[in-house]
């Protein structure tokens, strides 16, 4: 669902007084931080801890969009399959975002969420995620998901399993299963899907990120690698999809 907003303010970014079809849910695949780091002669962590502040960047822009719901692939299954001094780096660096950052997301009345199997995440990033969660619970002008331990296809086979066990225990009638029930075995049934899926770093592919929910999303790629990655990046892809007709099947 998208809402007609007025364009933002601000002194770096041309404005026309026209109105904006604004997205409701953005969701992003950050793409491209070891690349970006690979091109200045600097190790991959460097590349993490430079696209951390484009998260931040693309917070502000949501908030100054009214946007009300950013989705970040920030960390896949697949992403187990890297270097174990990576990893390490990856989690360190989400633990430290999270001390430096929860305090400033309360300030902004963000509210911090997550999905995917969390449970495999080291303990200590766990617990510092869970103090995030709880502190900015009550938060209503924006929802930032970070999809962590995250795979579409693994949603998908958990919330099948999930239904197969309420209809073996006479929970649910596998006749009234729909595409509205399925959704309810998703790791965040009460959020609406994106509007419009951004991905950085140029590649066309959704690398497994939110298969079902992305069915009708508007697709904005820019060819760029994710550090880079500022506002007017969100003011070009908001622009563009306020052009498109998002029919959804019909003509």
């Amino acid at each position: 669902m998208s809402q007609t907003k007025s364009m933002p303010t601000d002194s770096s970014i041309q404005v026309t007084p026209s109105p904006l079809q604004v997205p409701e849910h953005v969701a992003i695949i950050m793409d491209g931080n070891g690349r970006w780091a690979n091109q200045r002669g600097l190790p991959r962590a460097a590349g993490h801890r430079a696209g951390a502040e484009s998260v931040r960047r693309a917070v502000e822009a949501c908030k100054r969009y009214h946007i009300k719901y950013l989705t970040l692939y920030a960390f896949s299954s697949e992403n187990w399959k890297r270097p174990e001094s990576e990893i390490k780096a990856l989690m360190s660096l989400l633990q430290r975002f999270l001390k430096e950052k929860t305090k400033e997301m309360v300030k902004q009345n963000v509210r911090l969420r997550t999905i995917g199997r969390i449970d495999m995440l080291p303990e200590d990033t766990r617990k510092q995620l869970d103090k995030a969660l709880k502190q900015t619970e009550n938060n209503t002008e924006l929802t930032v998901t970070l999809a962590l331990s995250y795979g579409s296809r693994e949603e998908i086979v958990d919330a099948t399993k999930a239904i197969a066990k309420d209809v073996a225990g006479g929970k649910l009638d596998p006749d009234t299963i729909d595409n509205a029930t399925f959704k309810n075995y998703l790791y965040a049934p009460d959020q609406p899907d994106p509007d419009l899926l951004i991905r950085t770093s140029g590649e066309l592919r959704l690398s497994n990120f939110l298969l079902w929910q992305l069915s009708y999303a508007e697709i904005f790629v820019l060819d760029k690698f994710w550090p880079d990655f500022n506002e007017e990046d969100m003011h070009a892809a908001v622009q563009e999809y306020s052009k498109r007709h998002r029919r959804f099947g019909a003509i």
